[in-house]
């Protein structure tokens, strides 16, 4: 056994590997937001809740908002899911979370914590962990294994 390599993987990772990482993250995450995002455009029941939930929230323009917010995710989705204008489609939906978590989440979280319980608490929230998946498809662009790669090697500037 190479014990050399294996201590450096253990520090350092395998940038050999970094590319399925990403590929992983980003249809995950795409199929995620894809399949959400249809099902509260094309599924009465789903869009219902959206809206109700909206309104709850005190969201502006409450019946207009549900099909921009879903088609946000559905669009979104699909766009990361193939790899194409990933950058976009994150920034959109990390939009998307970031409104979500101060609209809905943060209210729903109890009240009377510790500042660290509250941390914690607030770091359990999915839509915490998706807007950090996002951040960092934003600065890794969206790997090799993508629509945007293909393009970007198409391009002659």
């Amino acid at each position: 056994m190479d014990w050399k390599r294996l201590v450096e993987f253990a520090l350092l990772g395998s940038g050999d590997l970094e590319q399925y990482a990403i590929l992983l993250i980003r249809v995950s995450l795409g199929l995620f937001f894809a399949i959400s995002g249809a099902n509260k455009l094309f599924v009465a029941e789903k869009t219902q809740t959206m809206y109700r939930t909206l309104v709850g929230a005190k969201v502006p323009f409450p019946q207009l908002m549900t099909y921009i917010v879903s088609g946000v995710e559905f669009v979104g989705g699909c766009f990361l899911t193939v790899g194409f204008l990933s950058s976009l489609a994150c920034l959109a939906l990390l939009v998307d979370m970031l409104v979500a978590i101060l609209t809905t989440t943060l209210s729903a979280m109890p009240k009377g914590l510790s500042p660290l319980n509250w941390l914690d608490d607030f770091l359990y929230l999915p839509e915490v962990l998706y807007v950090l998946f996002f951040i960092w498809l934003i600065c890794s662009g969206p790997g090799k294994f993508g629509v945007d790669y293909w393009l970007a090697g198409r391009l002659q500037w």
